[in-house]
């Protein structure tokens, strides 16, 4: 019984690893680290920032001119996002743990430059507003 369980847990492990590897090297997607995002952002106006954290996160601080999309809402408010449909979308969350369904998401509703922050706010030394 015991072994049953070891090999529950290394089938789980090896899914999640998998799932968000993929995201992490798939080439529809670039991955940012903070200061590539922080350039993108002051040199490009069209970027728009979806924060996918918990609105109660994103009230505690936030990348000024952020949008507020938890990541459990994603899928209801497309819509908000059509038309940003061909425009940079820069995706965060606080660690990177979130934003890999985010990314799946709106590479499923054909965004056609999905940016995501390397390593979430966790990396981001820029000041929150």
């Amino acid at each position: 019984m015991d072994n049953l369980y070891l090999i529950i847990a290394a089938v789980i492990i090896v899914f999640l690893f998998l799932r968000r590897f993929s995201t992490a090297n798939n080439k529809a997607i670039k991955n940012l680290t903070a200061e590539e995002a922080y350039e993108l952002i002051k040199s490009n106006k069209d970027v728009v920032i979806i924060d996918v954290r918990t609105k109660d996160e994103y009230m505690k601080g936030h990348i000024s001119g952020s949008k507020s999309i938890p990541v459990g809402e994603l899928s209801t408010r497309l819509s908000e996002l059509q038309k940003y449909k061909d425009k940079p979308v820069l995706v965060h969350c606080a660690s990177g743990g979130r934003s890999p369904a985010a990314l799946r998401i709106l590479l499923k509703n054909d965004f056609s430059q999905i940016l995501h922050l390397k390593r979430g706010l966790m990396g981001w030394n820029y000041g929150l507003k």
